[in-house]
């Protein structure tokens, strides 16, 4: 996998791959599993849907088992990780996690598979991204097609989340809505799980290792070509002026102790609340765990107390 600006020459194909004897066995994140029109464990009903024919926008949906016929539920839009390349709304990866979150946080979730680096280098993710939400909110009053949403969703309660890239979305997306608005919806919280921030220089304890931060640098510079580098606002967002007018009211952090990228989402949540913003930030740390541990272990005992701080996020907005 190279980059299609000629002026960068970084090969990431082995984030992309999985080997076996030499040879490549499959790409990552290609698997897909079929939505349920309901989760034998949770009840969670899912389907899928078409968001944009002509660019390939979709989003699976999630809603849980109705209690009230009547009662209009909180929206999460969810944006999924990969590093900008991987990944899809559709993979085994998150079909687990976002049943238990619907289920818990009694949410609908709206999971956006936007077109992917490098074939589609950023900003294509921001703006399908964009483009989505902008779809569900339209929504709103009664309006639009998708019961679900038009019939279901409380539009006075809409949250922004994901991991990893798919967090870094979340949070551009919400300084979008800080500055254009949200027509027909309005923006309550952020969720950001394992946040991919980066920036040019070292952090606190962050690691000084010259490889691991070219490593970092490729990735970035590989999904975002025309990218003014690791201090552009879209990946270091402490550089932003537009900081303190992003679009909501409460911040929940997620890190891991163990993540490399853990510095970052303490130095965002440190910088936010002395940005001038105004609202309210959480953060939370994962003793001993790794990078995005909950979706490759969804079932261990500190990714259910995870779902749990992050549903009960949501029920106290």
């Amino acid at each position: 996998m190279e980059s299609n600006n000629p002026e960068i020459e970084y090969d990431l194909s082995h984030l992309c791959v999985v080997y076996k004897n030499g040879k490549v066995e499959r790409f990552i994140g290609t698997e897909i599993v079929p939505p349920s029109p309901a989760d034998p464990e949770t009840g969670v009903g899912s389907k899928d849907i078409v968001i944009e024919p002509d660019t390939g926008i979709s989003a699976r949906l999630y809603k849980p088992k109705p209690t009230n016929q009547d009662q209009k539920l909180p929206l999460l839009v969810y944006f999924h990780g990969g590093g900008f390349f991987v990944q899809t709304a559709f993979s085994p990866t998150y079909q687990p996690f976002l049943n238990s979150l619907a289920a818990q946080a009694n949410v609908i979730i709206v999971s956006v598979d936007y077109r992917r680096a490098p074939e589609h280098p950023l900003p294509i993710g921001y703006d399908d991204s964009w483009a989505a939400v902008k779809w569900v909110v339209s929504h709103s009053g009664g309006n639009g097609e998708e019961e679900w949403l038009r019939d279901c969703a409380d539009f006075g309660r809409v949250f922004f989340g994901g991991d990893s890239s798919g967090a870094n979305i979340a949070h551009n997306l919400a300084i979008r809505a800080g500055s254009d608005g949200l027509d027909g919806g309005k923006l309550v919280g952020l969720v950001l799980m394992h946040p991919y921030f980066w920036g040019k220089d070292p952090i606190g304890d962050e690691t000084t290792d010259v490889a691991a931060r070219t490593f970092q640098e490729k990735v970035w510079l590989s999904a975002c070509p025309r990218s003014t580098g690791l201090d552009d606002p879209l990946i270091n967002p402490v550089m932003d002026p537009k900081w303190p007018g992003m679009g909501c009211a409460k911040v929940l952090v997620v890190v891991a102790e163990k993540d490399v990228l853990k510095h970052r989402g303490w130095l965002y949540y440190e910088e936010l609340r002395k940005s001038g913003w105004g609202g309210e930030a959480e953060i939370v740390e994962t003793e001993g765990e790794e990078h995005v541990f909950y979706l490759e272990k969804p079932y261990c005992d500190k990714a259910k107390d995870l779902v749990k701080r992050v549903a009960s996020f949501m029920k106290m907005i």
